[in-house]
């Protein structure tokens, strides 16, 4: 849902200009040609997210007392579950635009992945695997948990490369520019950068505490990035024109679960400590 009319005629193929860098231009294309077939550059950088962060995993999953078989079969598992619970999110709360346009419902490369539908199924994904293989599921999404911020900081661009996923118009001194339909300049909040910088800050974070072993128990790393993406999240969709709503109520529906994942995150990570302090437990599940 677009909230403001403007914004809803920028063009696909419009011209990017940043102010604050002496007005430079970019025009990434959406789309290349490779050996006759259309490649499309939002697909490619969503490939390259999921590699980079399987990659991470695996170099690092001696922290975990992991093994790279467990992980490779995890991963077979979580591509299919995030693509298709991050598209099945996203056309749920768009279902009287697909209802009429039910041709559109598949078409991924034009953008229309919600993060958080591909969080949640991989998640049931990973703990069905985990299952099965009697891997402590909190100990598996601890180091998932890193890698999928690495991976949404990447996947991010992609909204770039399309055009989307821009904030409200604003003078701000980060603005970025975009042309309207009639040739309008017009300055936006560049909300998908804001997003990729946080949850990149939030990788470093989570990187630097599970490489000096400061992580002290299975489930830590998953309440932080639960907690630092919900955080952030909720600040940054309050910036954007095409969010999902609930409905005609205009709340946003990323903001409402944001808030309850960052709360449910803050509070596992109060009582978890204090749990194991009576339990006189130190050491990791």
């Amino acid at each position: 849902m677009t909230l403001d009319p403007v914004l809803e005629t920028i063009q696909r193929d419009s011209a990017i200009t940043f102010p604050m860098l002496g007005n430079l231009t970019l025009n990434p294309p959406a789309f290349f040609t490779l050996f006759g077939k259309t490649i499309y550059c939002y697909g490619v950088i969503i490939a390259l997210a999921f590699l980079a962060g399987m990659t991470w995993s695996i170099h690092r999953a001696k922290y975990f007392d992991l093994r790279e078989d467990d992980l490779y079969d995890v991963f077979l598992w979580i591509l299919p579950a995030a693509i298709l619970g991050a598209r099945a999110y996203y056309v749920l709360f768009r279902l009287d635009y697909y209802r009429d346009n039910p041709g559109e419902i598949f078409a991924v490369w034009e953008g229309g992945l919600a993060i958080y539908g591909g969080v949640l199924v991989s998640i049931a994904a990973v703990l069905l695997v985990c299952r099965r293989k009697k891997i402590p599921p909190l100990r598996m999404l601890d180091m998932l948990a890193p890698a999928c911020m690495l991976g949404q900081a990447i996947g991010r661009w992609g909204n770039f490369f399309n055009r989307e996923a821009f904030g409200r118009e604003t003078n701000v001194f980060c603005r970025m520019g975009l042309l309207a339909a009639d040739g309008t300049l017009v300055t936006v909040h560049p909300t998908f950068l804001y997003e990729s910088l946080w949850n990149f800050a939030g990788f470093l974070f989570l990187a630097g505490m599970i490489r000096r072993g400061k992580r002290q128990y299975d489930g830590q790393c998953l309440w932080i990035y639960f907690l630092w993406y919900g955080i952030g999240r909720f600040w940054i969709e309050g910036l954007r024109t095409d969010s999902l709503m609930i409905g005609t109520t205009g709340i946003r529906v990323s903001q409402v679960l944001s808030l309850a994942l960052a709360v449910f995150a803050a509070g596992m990570l109060l009582v978890t400590p204090l749990k194991r302090k009576t339990r006189g437990d130190h050491s990791l599940e």
